[in-house]
């Protein structure tokens, strides 16, 4: 089955806030093998001007793939993900992402190619952090983009 085509140029609506936590941050940066105490000392963030301890840049990753878990598990849409390989990633981070962010992400479903059985589907995941005083706004973190290929059933 192809990916359904109808579905670029789709905007999901903002996800539900993920509360970033300090044990999550430390253990994303011991999983990924990143040492800088940053990560994993709040005095050491806040010495050098942050708030509380910062995620390493690729946690951004576990956000977004929140974002797309609803496309991807739209019978609709047409993703068999036993058949997706993952072909690209990019980050893009306006600030880091810091322990006690409220993060929602709105996902674009960008461009749904299809060509000698495969298709090559790409989303945009916008980041973004709640205003601390419940006023709704939210402050730009970070842009993923993610291309995915799905191969067909005789690829």
């Amino acid at each position: 089955m192809a990916i359904n085509a109808d579905y670029a140029g789709r905007e999901y609506p903002a996800t539900a806030a993920y509360s970033v936590g300090r044990e999550k941050i430390r253990e994303f940066a011991a999983a990924v093998g990143s040492t800088h105490p940053a990560h994993h000392d709040v005095a050491t963030a806040r010495g050098l001007g942050y708030p509380d301890l910062i995620a390493p840049p690729t946690f951004a990753v576990i956000v977004a793939q929140r974002a797309e878990a609803p496309f991807i598990q739209d019978p609709e849409a047409g993703v068999d993900f036993t058949r997706v390989v993952h072909a690209d990633e990019r980050f893009v981070h306006h600030r880091p992402i810091v322990a006690g962010d409220e993060l929602v992400t709105v996902l674009h479903v960008d461009s749904i190619t299809q060509r000698a059985g495969i298709s090559m589907v790409t989303t945009r995941a916008e980041i973004g952090a709640l205003a601390a005083d419940g006023s709704g706004t939210v402050e730009p973190v970070a842009t993923v983009t993610s291309s995915l290929v799905v191969r067909g059933e005789d690829a």
